[in-house]
């Protein structure tokens, strides 16, 4: 059977060519069901990319590989799968103590009131399993292995952290995502968001990788990113805190 050569470069110029496309759209729309079409194109983009590129490539081994990372249960690894998770809870609730610290609520540990998951109405819960299945079959259905083939995996981790980090630069300027809202209060949160997710993809690929490259264990995984969500509110609150106690000493 032959090999399949991946084409990285090719790949995400695509996507992004077609995400930023449609997320420019709803920028300038910039409200109603517009804004909402344009988001939701710009995000099944890499999907939609991923899909042709691997079915159209003629190559049954890509297609069979493909298959089996969505549908292959049993290459699931459910240990792993919660290692992470108690990872990721105690570095959000480590990173909260810490804000405690610095004079930071204990209300942390809820959302604020008029925080949302939710787009164009929908719930919550079906919005960020719907963004949970999207992504991975993009991401992990050919952009990680295509930069994956010809780099290990700590540095695929960087590379594609970077990738995905810039990807979401145009969610800053469309209204109503969470994006959006960390650019309304300062560009520090901006910086904060775009370096964070290159470390959060770490923990992605580790799950992707020791789960035998099953996009099931990431969209699983991906399930719990609200805790992210979480954790940037107690980083605002950080800031907030520092800024204020510089306030006080110059003034004194």
């Amino acid at each position: 059977m032959e090999k399949y050569i991946y084409r990285p470069v090719r790949f995400y110029l695509i996507t992004f060519a077609c995400t930023w496309f449609w997320w420019l759209f709803a920028i300038l729309l910039n409200e109603g069901t517009g804004l909402y079409l344009g988001m939701f194109l710009g995000l099944v983009s890499p999907a939609v990319v991923a899909v042709v590129t691997v079915f159209t490539s003629k190559n049954k081994a890509l297609i069979n590989d493909f298959k089996k990372k969505l549908i292959g249960f049993y290459r699931i690894k459910p240990k792993y799968i919660l290692i992470e998770v108690l990872i990721f809870a105690v570095i959000v609730t480590a990173s909260i103590g810490t804000s405690v610290l610095f004079g930071g609520s204990i209300n942390q540990f809820s959302f604020t009131e008029d925080f949302s998951f939710s787009i164009g109405g929908t719930s919550a819960f079906l919005t960020i399993l719907l963004a949970s299945c999207i992504e991975e079959l993009g991401w992990r259905g050919y952009g990680e292995d295509a930069v994956g083939a010809y780099n290990s995996w700590f540095k695929e981790s960087i590379i594609f952290g970077c990738i995905w980090s810039l990807w979401h630069v145009p969610l800053f300027w469309i209204p109503g995502t969470y994006q959006y809202g960390l650019k309304e209060m300062e560009i520090m949160y901006v910086i904060n968001f775009l370096l964070s997710v290159i470390p959060l993809d770490f923990l992605q690929t580790w799950v992707y990788v020791k789960n035998n490259r099953s996009m099931l264990a990431t969209i699983i995984f991906h399930r719990f990113f609200p805790v992210t969500y979480t954790a940037e509110q107690m980083r605002r609150e950080i800031l907030e805190m520092l800024k204020l106690n510089m306030k006080k000493y110059w003034d004194a």
